[in-house]
């Protein structure tokens, strides 16, 4: 029975160890550059993790909001976020999060930043000139980015 244990044990950790960050393929030039990078950043399995946010567009098709429009903080995640407003409308963005975060435009027609904000609180921002904003929260920048693309 002890046997039975361990060997059941061991096969779970093998099994473990050869799914973690791995796609089912793998090849040797991703794995020696990894090896040989000089980078000391690295989480404990040996892989980089992405701090770069990847913002994304509003579709063509999505509808142009105007007036106060609101942006939830809650899960660690933007909602929306991507949005099309028009220009002299007011974005409200309401942290529904425990943790603190912040507003920070990439760019754009606009430029703006707010400080850390909790729970509860909020940040808002008026733009007033047409162009795409692409924004993050400094704490959570691969988790909480967006895009507001601001029309006339």
């Amino acid at each position: 029975m002890k046997r039975g244990a361990s060997t059941l044990i061991v096969c779970a950790a093998v099994a473990v160890t050869a799914g973690c960050g791995s796609s089912g393929s793998s090849t040797s030039s991703s794995t020696s550059s990894s090896a040989s990078s000089s980078t000391p950043a690295t989480t404990s399995g040996g892989l980089k993790p992405s701090t770069t946010p990847k913002f994304a567009a509003p579709s063509a098709s999505a509808p142009v909001s105007g007036g106060l429009v609101a942006i939830a903080y809650r899960n660690i995640a933007i909602d929306p976020d991507t949005l099309k407003v028009k220009v002299g409308s007011t974005i409200k963005w309401t942290n529904y999060d425990s943790v603190e975060h912040n507003v920070t435009s990439e760019g754009g027609p606009q430029k703006f930043a707010s400080k850390d904000f909790g729970e509860g609180n909020t940040f808002e921002v008026k733009v007033t000139k047409p162009g795409v904003i692409h924004y993050e929260c400094t704490i959570h920048p691969t988790s909480m980015n967006g895009t507001i693309e601001v029309v006339k």
